[in-house]
């Protein structure tokens, strides 16, 4: 797994393949799975995007209570906790030739993800994520994803 480019960057644009947005719910982790698979179907590299912001970025263990965690430390931290979910959602089903790349993003997730999508062959997303609206059929950043993605895109519901 391979950091983006540009530390603390706040976009990233592939050189196609196929894109997943992951945001650590069960969504996402179908999301990952069926990108996963599409993208080995296809011979397209996958690219996993975790978009983060202060409040979502995970914060740092070896920064104590108290003090506030650079933006490089929140950075490291959510890539850190991002790739070992990878790892824990595709367990041994990727080959080390099917090693995706994961990127965070420091972007609210729709616009992180339409980025990415305007140079990808595909984006993966799940119905819904990790707000609060439990009855909605399609979260917000689908249904963005749906309407503006530069790309395909394929829904993926929770199973």
């Amino acid at each position: 797994m391979t950091y983006s480019p540009k530390r603390g960057s706040s976009e990233f644009r592939p050189d196609g393949g196929v894109v997943v947005g992951d945001d650590g719910s069960a969504c996402g982790a179908a999301a990952l799975r069926a990108a996963a698979l599409e993208a080995r179907r296809r011979g397209l590299p996958l690219h996993v995007v975790r978009s983060w912001t202060i409040a979502t970025a995970v914060r740092p263990a070896d920064v104590p209570q108290g003090l506030v965690p650079s933006l490089l430390e929140f950075e490291a931290a959510t890539l850190a906790t991002e790739e070992q979910r990878v790892k824990e959602v595709l367990g041994d089903a990727a080959e080390a030739a099917d090693v995706p790349d994961v990127h965070v993003v420091h972007a609210p997730p729709a616009k992180a993800l339409l980025t990415a999508a305007e140079t990808a062959d595909l984006l993966v997303v799940g119905t819904r994520g990790m707000g609060g609206f439990e009855r909605l059929l399609l979260g917000s950043v689908a249904e963005q994803c749906i309407r503006h993605a530069a790309c395909s895109v394929l829904v993926v519901r929770s199973p």
